[in-house]
């Protein structure tokens, strides 16, 4: 195993968005530029093109950039599913098309139409040898995870999703939420039954002691932030919320966002493990709170979710401007909430439910300020930006159908 210097680790999030970024590599014979060892794949759950320009707006003000939006290639992808029922995709649909290059059907974990099982990037990637992993502030059983690392005809099977992570794609690293799934009802964990914040959620597993056996296969088990920052290299199972590491809700309804441990820790943590490979690693960095607020129509929650997800994206930076063979994409599954920014209009103000607005937000170094403006508490079909930095990272430029991203990374995690 070769240990890989961890001095970027130490790189603070206001000096690592002024880094000046790499030239692009293709690794193409008599290219001195190196070929994509490593594949960090970011998902903003729910994120489009209107909830990055209202993060721009709040976090970077009219002149200034997100580190995502610092990225130098963008494009454009489709999100429509292959579902009889709908034009309009869900999350497990848009991530399967994603893993496996095929259209599915709303709630299917890369299967196809018919329920048959396809091959996934992740456990593609683990078995030619690169080591691999997931980070999110959802379950980590949920659905965008899964769909890299299981298959399944219900994303809800998530007990058993969790029990394919450790007998068959066998990811390096899992941080995240859902320590109900893991373990069987009356056994809770870390993270007891019934908290105040939300007494529905508890053990609910069937698959058996989860995060014994893990404990069986090698894995380290954590649930805090002083035992994630003291593990390990090696495998390692950090679970840090009974379900997802927030409360999504509508505003002033009980809605916390304030994860146990933050994406970005979560984030360098998994590179620091995964680096040592060899072989290079493939990772999968998801920010879930970015989609449930939209869901809740709640604007002020989903751009606190945007700025953590950019910090996220700007440890991701941080890492391949060092590591000039890994290659960094950012992207949604969907867009949530029909967003729209809007300026103060006092005679343009939407109504209550479905249409409401939220605001105003200020328009960061500016006098300004924008309205955020609601159209459905559902998904939308609208496309999603795209954007990349490293080795390969000019493939995503134009419009492409989501399973382009398979085409794209395939080849790159099996070879």
């Amino acid at each position: 195993m070769l240990v890989r210097s961890a001095r970027w680790l130490a790189a603070p999030v206001a000096a690592i968005s002024l880094f000046a970024l790499s030239p692009l590599a293709t690794g193409e014979k008599g290219d001195s530029r190196p070929a994509v060892r490593n594949v960090i794949f970011i998902n903003g759950d729910g994120m489009a093109a209107a909830h990055r320009e209202a993060a721009r707006l709040y976090y970077a003000g009219l002149d200034g950039r997100l580190t995502m939006d610092r990225l130098p290639v963008s494009g454009q992808l489709t999100t429509s599913p292959h579902d009889p029922e709908s034009a309009i995709t869900d999350s497990a649909a848009g991530a399967s098309a994603w893993a496996t290059g095929e259209r599915t059907y709303n709630g299917a974990i890369s299967v196809d139409v018919d329920g048959n099982p396809l091959p996934t990037l992740g456990a593609q990637a683990k078995a030619a040898g690169k080591a691999t992993g997931l980070v999110t502030t959802a379950q980590v059983t949920d659905a965008s995870p899964a769909a890299f690392f299981a298959n399944a005809v219900d994303r809800a099977a998530q007990d058993d999703i969790a029990r394919q992570y450790l007998e068959v794609s066998k990811p390096d690293v899992i941080l995240g939420g859902g320590e109900d799934w893991w373990l069987p009802a009356g056994t809770p964990g870390a993270y007891p039954d019934k908290p105040a914040e939300d007494p529905a959620e508890g053990s609910r597993g069937t698959r058996g002691n989860l995060i014994d056996q893990a404990r069986r296969d090698g894995y380290q088990y954590v649930s805090t932030p002083a035992q994630l920052a003291a593990a390990r290299p090696g495998k390692l199972l950090g679970l840090f919320a009974n379900q997802e590491m927030f409360q999504q809700r509508p505003e002033g309804e009980g809605d916390v966002y304030d994860p146990v441990v933050d994406l970005s820790t979560m984030t360098k943590k998994a590179l620091a493990n995964l680096s040592t490979d060899r072989d290079g690693f493939f990772l999968l960095v998801e920010e879930e709170g970015v989609d449930e607020f939209a869901h809740n129509n709640n604007a002020r929650r989903t751009l606190q979710t945007m700025g953590e997800l950019d910090k996220a994206v700007a440890v991701a930076r941080a890492y391949a401007a060092n590591h000039r063979d890994t290659l960094v994409v950012v992207t949604g599954d969907h867009e949530t909430g029909g967003l729209a920014v809007e300026d103060v209009d006092a005679e343009d103000e939407s109504g209550s439910g479905e249409s409401a607005e939220d605001g105003p937000f200020p328009v960061k170094g500016t006098n300004f300020q924008f309205f955020i403006d609601w159209t459905t508490t559902g998904h939308t079909g609208q496309n999603v930006p795209v954007s990349a930095y490293g080795p390969l990272a000019e493939r995503f430029t134009g419009e492409h159908p989501n399973t382009y991203v398979h085409e794209v990374l395939q080849p790159l995690l099996t070879r």
